[in-house]
């Protein structure tokens, strides 16, 4: 059902190197190029990042109203691992790291990641195993 999610950013190129980074770790591929944007697609769907001339701001702030946050799946816990070892090199910090991977509650595994620019993720365990249930 969902076509596609466009983001405006307030700087195409460092959005390209993290989000770039963390799609093609999951699968998606390279869309779309050009010279204010770029898109990657998994199946049907894909996601746009555009630097517009019309930006208001230069930070995104997921408190205000509007998007808080995209939430994708991912296969593994061990796979949550790998990322969120990697993607402080790629520009991304780990949020409630105190309560990491179980910060959206019990039975709950995923990593929240914030950009440089305010942009969050939640990578989320498809199916919990028993090396990822709390307390693991």
């Amino acid at each position: 059902m969902l076509h596609h999610i466009e983001l405006w950013v307030p700087d195409l190129g460092r959005a390209a190197r993290s989000w770039g980074w963390l799609l093609e770790r999951l699968g998606c591929t390279p869309h779309q190029m050009w010279p204010d944007g770029r898109s990657w697609r998994s199946g049907e769907t894909y996601l746009v990042f555009e630097q517009s001339p019309a930006l208001t701001g230069d930070r995104h702030d997921r408190t205000r109203p509007g998007l808080n946050h995209l939430a994708l799946h991912i296969s593994s816990r061990a796979e949550l691992d790998d990322l969120v070892g990697e993607a402080p090199a790629h520009g991304w910090t780990l949020l409630f790291p105190d309560r990491h991977p179980h910060a959206g509650g019990p039975g709950h595994c995923a990593a929240y990641l914030e950009d440089t620019d305010g942009f969050e993720v939640e990578l989320v365990v498809r199916q919990l195993s028993e090396r990822s249930a709390p307390g693991a």
